[in-house]
């Protein structure tokens, strides 16, 4: 790989999608999905990974990073269509087919469903990243009803259950599980109550989970990203927020997902074999001790 410094954009044109989620075909600019120098190195070969949320932002990166390191690679999602089957046309130029599958990970008769697609197609599960989310935002605890703190719940937090519960009966000596957290759950977020909460219980899961499947020598860990250019953004904040993203990090920057995808390289590669129960930091320099 070159050694020339990535020079990614200081900010993003103002903007705002009005759909939940939101779209990537749809984002100024596109996000970076991944760095065309970068040569696979056969890191994941013969391992099949299950993504969710694997149709945009950091969910594609990772997919087409796996796809890169020699990895079968199943992808699930809500109902973006269009973003789906662009992630599938970029992982067969890796010479690997996508498994595409739609429906809401917060059901978990659809999540068994889904494993069940992935064990038809595939035979095994080694990789599984429980990466998919929802925020919305508030000012205040007071405009947060029941209806959302479940629905953030059930999509950040009960998805995490239910996929690992499916998945883990296919699963042997020497899988991996990856869970996205964020860099709210260690230094909040005052408009994001919610959404930070299910962060740092993801991190809890993450650590406990470690523990549990250790001696079978399945190895949990969990990647934190900082602010990330993805379809979450235009679709959740308004168009003032959106040309400042990322510019309160050290970097001065939003990061891009190809960013963050070697992290989940990393952690599913037996190159991080003496690694479980941890949290990696993509996060643009800021220092949170966690």
């Amino acid at each position: 790989m070159s050694t020339e410094t990535k020079n990614y954009p200081s900010g993003q044109p103002a903007q705002h999608q009005d759909r939940h989620p939101g779209l990537e075909h749809q984002m100024n600019p596109q996000p970076v999905s991944e760095d065309p120098r970068l040569v696979g190195s056969g890191r994941l070969k013969g391992m099949v990974s299950v993504i969710t949320g694997g149709d945009s932002g950091i969910g594609r990166a990772v997919a087409l990073a796996f796809a890169r390191e020699g990895a079968e690679v199943a992808i699930l999602y809500l109902n973006e269509q269009k973003d789906a089957e662009e992630t599938k046309r970029l992982v067969a130029e890796h010479g690997k087919e996508c498994q595409a599958i739609a429906g809401d990970i917060g059901d978990e008769e659809f999540c068994n469903r889904a494993i069940q697609k992935v064990i038809e197609k595939f035979g095994k599960v080694d990789i599984l990243v429980n990466n998919a989310a929802e925020q919305t935002p508030q000012d205040s605890i007071l405009e947060i009803n029941a209806g959302q703190l479940e629905r953030t719940f059930r999509t950040n937090v009960f998805s995490f259950f239910y996929l690992t519960k499916a998945a883990l009966p296919y699963m042997k000596q020497g899988s991996t599980i990856i869970n996205t957290t964020s860099v709210t759950a260690y230094r909040g977020s005052p408009g994001l109550l919610d959404y930070s909460a299910t962060k740092g219980a993801i991190v809890a899961f993450t650590r406990s989970l470690a523990l549990s499947l250790v001696e079978k020598g399945i190895r949990v860990n969990a990647v934190a990203p900082g602010p990330i250019w993805t379809p979450l953004i235009p679709s959740t904040f308004p168009e003032d927020h959106v040309a400042d993203f990322g510019k309160d990090t050290p970097m001065k920057r939003a990061g891009q997902p190809e960013e963050v995808a070697s992290c989940f390289v990393f952690l599913a590669s037996p190159e991080s074999s003496y690694i479980a129960g941890q949290v990696l930091h993509p996060n643009g320099g800021e220092i949170i001790n966690g």
